[in-house]
């Protein structure tokens, strides 16, 4: 070929890999950033099903199934139907074979956990809605949000300071069901929040998930429906990009000064960090995963500037309590250590050393509850 062409060839090539690599960080990036209800965790595989009895269940052993505590145990039936469950401590004196783990069957509540069945452990320990999962009395409620109405369960309670929970990433209203009952013992109002993206909300304008740097601004206005209806303060209670949320109203919002406290489990406060592990679940190659970033920048705007913002020490102006551990793939937990120790006074790091991102309650949950008891009692 003469030389002349062949270096046309060249260039041709390389600009033709070149759009196509930008094309496939697009397109990573923006799966990263749509909301993927129950989507597995990153690293997550699943195990299966070996055998179940009165009590007990076998599964496949591996790190996440060897995990210490209470879990949900979610996959899908021969059938099709969704299956789900509730598994307690692992029991090691039951005799099992080296590749497997038997742990505690707490309960079935959806489906039939066939041998064979894949599944995997998952934060959720209930279903459905506050009523039909607890035996709770709750509403119904729609919020009025700048998108328009998000829908919300709100669990009344005789105090004047209410809790506004709002869940995470690839999460639903169902996540916060975890302490639901405990906070209902303490006679605290809740308000479960549905924001934009999820079933029943409006979705955001353009379709993707924003870790919170938009999604604020519906829990500003369930503050406001809060206040409305009776609450004199409220408390902030967060998982994951639900904590971002959490974090962003209350040093942003212009009624900021009604909020009396924050909960913030497995926040979400390095936005680079946290799009890399959602883009590496989504199988990105590794190589790819700086031009994922930077496409998810483009698409949605800078938002690691505004989090570093919100999470910036001397802005915070309320008792914090956060729950995290480094264990968490999904947010690190080095910028939590950071916030409690720049301001020791305010801010409470109850550490959780082995439990995955949004699963600190899981992971002991009589010891989760005891922390948040003693942290909330000067605050009802």
């Amino acid at each position: 070929m003469h030389p002349a062409k062949a270096t046309a060839a060249a260039v041709t090539t390389l600009i033709g890999i070149g759009a196509a690599t930008v094309a496939a960080a697009r397109y990573a990036g923006a799966a990263a950033l749509k909301a993927s209800p129950r989507r597995p965790p990153p690293g997550d595989p699943g195990v299966t099903v070996h055998s179940t009895a009165p009590g007990r269940i076998t599964l496949t052993r591996d790190l996440t199934t060897l995990q210490s505590g209470v879990y949900g145990l979610e996959g899908t039936g021969a059938d099709g139907e969704r299956v789900h469950a509730v598994v307690g401590p692992v029991l090691e004196e039951v005799p099992h074979e080296a590749d497997t783990v038997v742990r505690r069957l707490k309960r079935v509540t959806l489906g039939s956990l066939e041998p064979g069945t894949k599944v995997r452990l998952t934060p959720y320990v209930h279903t459905g809605d506050p009523g039909s999962a607890l035996g709770l009395d709750f509403e119904h409620t729609d919020v009025m949000g700048e998108l328009g109405a998000l829908p919300a369960w709100f669990v009344p309670g005789s105090r004047a300071t209410w809790v506004i929970t709002v869940h995470g990433l690839d999460a639903t209203r169902e996540h916060p069901l975890n302490v639901l009952a405990f906070l209902h013992r303490h006679r605290m109002p809740v308000l479960d929040l549905a924001y934009r993206g999820d079933a029943g909300a409006p979705r955001s304008p353009d379709g993707l998930g924003h870790l919170g740097d938009s999604e604020w601004r519906d829990l500003d206005a369930a503050i406001r429906h809060a206040v409305r209806h009776g609450a004199d303060r409220v408390i902030l209670y967060g998982w994951s990009t639900g904590a971002a949320m959490a974090l962003r109203a209350a040093t942003s919002s212009s009624v900021r000064h009604l909020v009396s406290g924050l909960v913030l489990d497995s926040p979400v406060l390095d936005w680079e960090a946290t799009v890399r592990a959602l883009a590496r679940a989504r199988r990105t190659p590794g190589a790819l995963l700086p031009l994922v970033v930077r496409a998810a920048q483009g698409s949605t705007g800078p938002h690691g500037d505004r989090l570093s913002a919100a999470a910036d020490p001397d802005g915070l102006r309320v008792p914090t309590l956060i729950f995290h551990g480094p264990a968490d793939t999904v947010a690190p937990w080095g910028p939590s250590r950071a916030l409690a120790h720049a301001r020791p006074g305010l801010v409470t790091l109850h550490t959780v050393p082995d439990a995955a991102h949004a699963a600190m309650w899981n992971a002991d949950p009589a010891g989760y509850e005891e922390v948040l008891r003693r942290f909330l009692t000067p605050l009802m």
